[in-house]
């Protein structure tokens, strides 16, 4: 799709940013602008890759951003605070780098005179607490001041604005990709996938937080690397904004604890626990406009996706290791019959 190139991806050593790098590396030149503190790159057989430079840095740093993206055709800016945890414990930092390392991100690519396209990564939370069949230009729905959730989400959403802004204005060719729920093999960080499969292989507890009714549709990381490199070189995509996502792998977060346990046929109970902050109850996108201008089209289905992501921990246990303190907050077992809707009950987990 693209090759002899050189493209240059901020956060590039995290989960979907070092997947991004595995598919591009063999025929380009790949720099990485990261501050490393989830490495999903180091376990990757290709991270020492001649192709591949390896700079540490941090997006706040204009003038060191500014230098190391010198020479760069392409810009993939993944970078940002994620996962309800790190966003909960630090809303000040989550927003300076979403809001601040993006500005930055888009005024140095419009610097350059080479930069052919720049692809910004959003997230599905701009969609507020109920998103079903979400479509692009739909209306963004924010939380309530003060709640430190939606903190994620208006960072997201102001670095979308201002991406679209730069291509309007000064004519920078960007274009936008919200992520709906992402999972597979060498996620890092935070997600609820990588959690029940990893405590599932060890017949251990696999913990829901809240009553477990939330609903999301889940996207295997090899289709939302798909979705992104026809961002990256489609001519319609310039300009626009696109859902990433697999509307057909609809389940709740029980009942994605339940198919985990079924799948990798675990001895693992299913517990809950009680849930301290907002959460999003609906989270089903419309891959409508991204099947028409880019012809993306999500090709792996749930089961399969969770087996090749255990295939993975399964082989790198140690190096991918997951320690999980179930709260002491008298977790109940949960009852597998399915809801009267017919999906299972579940829990949610920021993830896109």
């Amino acid at each position: 799709m693209i090759s002899n190139r050189k493209i240059f991806i901020t956060g590039g050593a995290g989960f979907i940013g070092s997947t991004l790098v595995g598919r591009l590396v063999e025929d380009n030149e790949i720099v990485i602008y990261d501050n490393f503190s989830r490495n999903a790159l180091k376990d990757k057989p290709f991270h020492n890759h001649r192709n591949l430079k390896q700079i540490q840095g941090d997006v706040l740093d204009f003038d060191s951003l500014k230098q190391a993206m010198q020479g760069a055709e392409y810009v993939i800016h993944c970078a940002a605070i994620a996962g309800i945890d790190t966003v909960i414990k630090s809303p000040v930092t989550t927003m300076r780098v979403n809001m601040i390392g993006s500005a930055n991100t888009l005024e140095v690519a419009a610097s350059l005179h080479k930069c052919e396209r720049v692809v910004c990564f959003s997230t599905s939370e701009v969609f507020g607490q109920y998103g079903f069949r979400s479509k692009e230009l739909d209306s963004t729905v924010m939380g309530k001041v003060g709640e430190t959730r939606w903190t994620y989400a208006v960072s997201k959403l102001a670095e979308e604005h201002l991406a679209i802004s730069y291509h309007k204005e000064k004519g920078l060719r960007t274009t936008v990709v919200r992520p709906f729920n992402i999972y597979g093999p060498g996620q890092v960080g935070e997600g609820a996938l990588r959690k029940f499969i990893q405590l599932a292989l060890n017949d251990e507890p696999i913990e829901i937080h809240g009553d477990g009714t939330q609903i999301r549709a889940w996207c295997y990381v090899d289709d939302m690397v798909d979705g992104v490199l026809m961002a990256l070189t489609h001519p319609n995509a310039v300009g626009e904004s696109f859902n990433i996502g697999n509307s057909r792998a609809v389940t709740t977060i029980f009942g994605l604890a339940n198919t985990v346990v079924r799948i990798l046929r675990s001895r693992s109970q299913i517990l809950f626990s009680r849930k301290d902050y907002a959460d999003v109850e609906l989270r089903v996108p419309s891959v409508e406009k991204s099947r028409k201008l880019l012809g993306f089209e999500a090709k792996v289905d749930l089961d399969e996706g969770i087996l090749r992501t255990a295939d993975f921990y399964r082989k790198y246990p140690s190096e991918h290791s997951l320690t999980i303190a179930l709260t002491p907050r008298r977790p109940r077992q949960a009852h597998p019959e399915p809801s009267a809707s017919g999906l299972h009950r579940s829990r949610g987990n920021l993830v896109g």
